[in-house]
């Protein structure tokens, strides 16, 4: 006999003011399942999470759970008032001689139980939240967005603990490694439709370009129906009149038909260009050191960052990554060494804290109040790199509609929140870019769509993040902060890393004993011998080498389209231009790489 669901959602509908979010919405979660709930930002993602908790009622349908199972929900904005402490909260619906499973789980996600909720982060109540929920496991999690503020090595621990238990569960996540390693199946939320197929998250994207394109091939062969119907309807009519009514009726439901197909929201209309160019060198930091009471961030540090480098800072949170980049910006002074700032850097700063958007103003007045943004004389448009635009218009290459214009910042999602931050980032002209946590609660699209941005910005970028694909897929350089004051930088991005470093990676991702991850460094070599940038800008080097020769590869296909000079004239020499530069910048890196691989070669 097959069991029951351990969920049932029949013929949902639901409606906030406009357009339904869910209109006959049914789907069952069994089981076992490993469920990745995926879709674009502002679907509803979140919404159908919270009727599965049973936290909104739909205006019509059932929700259906057998006796005896109970449904976990960890949200994005927990409510831990009426607790002292963030171990209480965690805590509470324990039985006393369970709160070792608190302890077990704060340890795991890195968080104190015995903090005060008053004095506590937001990160740090998102992660009593999800103890709470790993402690109490029950029958069916529901996870929304739980590794946004988890360093990597408390992901990994979630992993782990995900990956070992019996219940069901339902993840909202941006983290692509997090969802194929723990996914088996997918529900994906399509303009109010959910559609289910039994492939984990790997396997999603060819799975919804499948779809779509079957969609855009009916679409088509129903447009060229409509057209020959309606050819036929004027032409022959009057001969056909009373025998041809049905037909007359089937091409007007036809019509009613494709009029009411919903227009699938598109990627979007984001753009990203640098400003004047930099020096060619944009940060040098010294043998810096910087310590806080008994804390120390970093000690004896050294990076040469040139133009066009893309920097990771990776480590454990509370490690200091922040308080480095501010080092490098010059923000605070180190208490030793130097930080050397190079010429003509024009930055622009994404704020992980969200700090810089007021959540009782609207989004236009969040734009147009920007003094950075701000037109005089002109209440309705924006400047955006040097150019005024529409507010509303600019909002809608940011995917917001008319109607959100006027809408509270508050009224956003975590995601849409996010995509108004990269337009006030993008508006500015800059030469580099400082991203703090920018993947957090932006959708799948709208990810690879940031990271082509990035790809081809000119400037250079330093990013803060834990999402492990996005470092792989961005990063030319990753610097990881280890304890104890080590700051190591090493080639490429996080798997990069790994491999340069097992040892050390495996000790932060596992968070082993703290002596093998902050172990002394080999002793210098004498100072005729290679310095440590030198050393480093030849490990950087091959990174560098083929990013430009892809870069140039790219350039040269633009090229190579036979009608892009007469059609699009600027585009060509703007990509004629960017070519000269890039194939100049290779040959200058080939030979500075045969000088210090010599040099290093003379030292053995």
């Amino acid at each position: 006999m097959a069991r029951a669901p351990l969920l049932q959602l029949t013929d949902i509908s639901l409606t906030f003011g406009g357009n339904p979010v869910f209109d006959g919405l049914s789907l069952a979660v069994q089981g076992g399942d490993r469920l990745a709930l995926v879709g674009r930002n502002g679907a509803g993602k979140s919404t159908l999470m919270k009727v599965m908790a049973g936290l909104v009622e739909a205006d019509t349908g059932e929700r259906t759970v057998p006796p005896g199972v109970r449904v976990g929900y960890m949200e994005q904005d927990p409510d831990l008032s009426g607790f002292e402490t963030l171990g209480d909260f965690a805590a509470a619906n324990l039985d006393p001689a369970e709160r070792y499973k608190v302890e077990a789980a704060s340890e795991g996600l890195g968080f104190d139980p015995d903090r005060p909720v008053v004095t506590a982060s937001g990160g740090e109540r998102r992660r009593a939240a999800l103890a709470r929920l790993m402690a109490e496991a029950p029958e069916l999690m529901l996870l929304d967005e739980p590794t946004n503020h988890l360093d990597i090595a408390a992901v990994d621990w979630l992993e782990n603990q995900l990956s070992e238990t019996r219940a069901g569960y339902v993840i909202i996540s941006h983290d692509r490694a997090f969802l194929r390693r723990l996914t088996k199946a997918t529900l994906w939320i399509d303009r109010g439709q959910v559609r289910r197929q039994d492939i984990g998250f790997d396997g999603f994207e060819a799975w919804r370009d499948k779809v779509w394109e079957e969609e855009d091939q009916a679409l088509h062969k129903m447009d060229r129906r409509i057209k020959s119907e309606g050819k036929w309807a004027v032409e022959g009519i009057s001969a056909r009149r009373k025998r041809n009514q049905g037909r007359l009726r089937a091409l007007q439901a036809l019509r009613a038909e494709r009029a009411s197909a919903i227009r699938r929201q598109g990627a979007a209309a984001m753009s990203l260009e640098s400003g004047p160019k930099s020096g060619k060198r944009v940060f040098e930091a010294s043998k810096v050191s910087k310590a806080f009471g008994e804390k120390t961030i970093c000690k004896d540090f050294s990076v040469l960052i040139n133009r066009g480098d893309r920097v990771a800072f990776v480590g454990p949170n509370g490690a200091g990554k922040t308080t480095l980049l501010r080092l490098l910006l010059g923000e605070i002074e180190p208490d030793t060494g130097t930080v050397v700032q190079g010429t003509n850097l024009l930055s622009a700063v994404f704020d992980q804290s969200r700090a810089k958007l007021d959540p009782e103003m609207s989004l236009w007045d969040s734009l147009t109040g920007d003094p950075d943004m701000r037109v005089s004389g002109k209440a309705d448009q924006v400047l955006v790199r040097g150019q005024a635009r529409h507010v509303v218009g600019y909002l809608k290459d940011f995917l917001f509609d008319e109607r959100q214009a006027r809408a509270p910042v508050k009224s956003l999602s975590g995601g849409e929140k996010a995509r108004l931050l990269l337009a006030k980032l993008m508006a500015r002209e800059s030469n580099l870019l400082v991203l703090d946590e920018p993947t957090n609660d932006l959708d799948i699209e709208t990810l690879d769509l940031l990271q082509e941005l990035l790809d081809d910005y000119d400037g250079t970028v330093l990013l803060v993040s834990h999402d492990r694909d996005f470092l792989d897929r961005v990063a030319t350089t990753t610097i990881a902060l280890e304890g104890a004051g080590r700051v190591t930088a090493y080639a490429g991005g996080w798997s990069d890393y790994l491999a340069q470093r097992p040892e050390e990676a495996a000790a932060t991702v596992e968070k082993a004993k703290p002596q093998e991850a902050v172990r002394a460094k080999p002793e210098a070599k004498p100072a005729a011998r290679m310095s440590f940038t030198e050393k480093h800008r030849l490990e950087a080097l091959p990174a560098v080498i083929d990013r430009l020769t892809a870069e140039i590869g790219k350039l040269e296909e633009l090229l190579a389209q036979p009608d892009l000079y007469t059609a699009q004239p600027v585009k060509f020499a703007k990509a004629t231009e960017a070519l000269v530069e890039r194939q100049k910048a290779l040959a200058d890196a080939e030979e500075e790489w045969l000088l210090l691989a010599e040099k290093a070669e003379n030292e053995g």
